[in-house]
């Protein structure tokens, strides 16, 4: 196991729990969309937040993607002693997700912009053209966490066949997972937002654990 990966996913994993903390608090503090009806209103949003829509989604997408690449290598690295099978696929569904999060909020980002430069010359085509851009976005990741949770579902499996991670955070991790997992039916779409907050507390923890010094020690080198 490679001490320097290790620190590298700790630092990650909490940069994730950040990411996704400050994403949460701009929708919720700063773009309020509440005036803002229709298609139209929703272009007419994008413009009148453009700066810090693109600040929300470069932090809470594409930066929150390269982060969580990190910390799949990192996980891999930890756990795939005792259950080399399940982090081979762990680690694929992993990078696929991190893969989901980068494209969807360079989409959004390039979209958003696109759309605004758009409604100068022709409001309705624009309004059509964000639609559709939400449709795409909302297809790759923003209306199920299935991937995501399938990933955390394997990682929490593997740990619990080892010493990698604690029994407890395994644990909590397979209940996110799972979570995650049922979002892909329409009707348990609510729990989106129970596995986006449960996973900042699994981010931070998984982190504190992969920074630990004492952690570190007790698992096998590499030999």
């Amino acid at each position: 196991m490679s001490p320097e990966l290790q620190k590298a996913g700790g630092f990650s994993a909490i940069a994730l729990a950040a990411c996704y903390l400050i994403g949460f608090a701009m929708f919720i503090f700063v773009l309020d969309s509440s005036g803002y009806s229709g298609p139209s209103g929703s272009v007419a949003f994008a413009a009148d937040h453009a700066f810090q829509l693109f600040l929300t989604t470069l932090v809470s997408y594409v930066l929150a993607g390269l982060f969580l690449v990190v910390l799949v290598l990192a996980l891999n690295d930890r756990l795939k002693t005792h259950a080399p099978g399940a982090m081979q696929i762990a680690t694929a569904v992993g990078i696929i997700w991190a893969a989901i999060v980068l494209v969807s909020g360079m989409l959004s980002i390039l979209g958003a912009d696109s759309v605004t430069r758009l409604a100068e010359t022709d409001p309705e085509r624009a309004a059509t053209v964000w639609l559709a851009v939400g449709i795409v976005q909302n297809v790759l990741g923003g209306g199920t966490e299935f991937v995501g949770g399938v990933w955390i579902t394997l990682v929490s499996l593997a740990g619990l066949r080892g010493r990698g991670l604690p029994r407890a955070l395994n644990l909590f991790g397979v209940f996110i997972g799972l979570a995650g997992i049922v979002t892909i039916y329409p009707d348990f779409e609510p729990l989106n937002a129970v596995f986006g907050l449960s996973q900042i507390v699994w981010f931070v923890w998984v982190g504190v654990v992969m920074l630990s010094r004492k952690s570190r020690e007790l698992m096998p080198s590499a030999a």
